[in-house]
């Protein structure tokens, strides 16, 4: 059975697609990007501000699953630029202290400009 995971704790989709799907012992979060939940704003605008977003925005979403960031097995990352590399790993490193299996790739755009976005892959429970 597939159940679709929603928090108001995280920013709404902006789109059709949900914040996050469990089935079979796993959650897989859409990707979270630095919006504020309640006024859907960007908030920051260099790197490291917009990646601390991000990650309350997925520790929020994760816990709405039932899961948490210690168990979280794979993460994909993406940048809008690899400048950014460094600083961006400088905040992950403090919430994927288990360190899951990642991609991250820098790509040409990001929704409503912003400079990451970080999905996940996790277990349940």
């Amino acid at each position: 059975m597939i159940q679709t995971i929603e928090t108001t704790k995280a920013p709404a989709a902006i789109g059709p697609y949900s914040q996050a799907k469990a089935c079979g012992g796993f959650l897989f979060t859409s990707g979270q990007i630095p919006c504020d939940p309640q006024s859907g704003e960007v908030v920051g605008s260099e790197i490291t501000a917009q990646a601390e977003q991000v990650m309350k925005n997925l520790a929020a979403v994760l816990a709405a699953g039932g899961s948490g960031f210690e168990s979280v097995v794979k993460t994909t990352c993406f940048l809008a630029d690899m400048k950014d590399f460094a600083a961006f790993n400088a905040v992950y490193a403090r919430y994927f202290v288990t360190k899951p299996a990642r991609s991250c790739v820098a790509v040409r755009t990001l929704p409503k400009g912003v400079l990451v976005e970080v999905e996940a892959i996790a277990i349940v429970g």
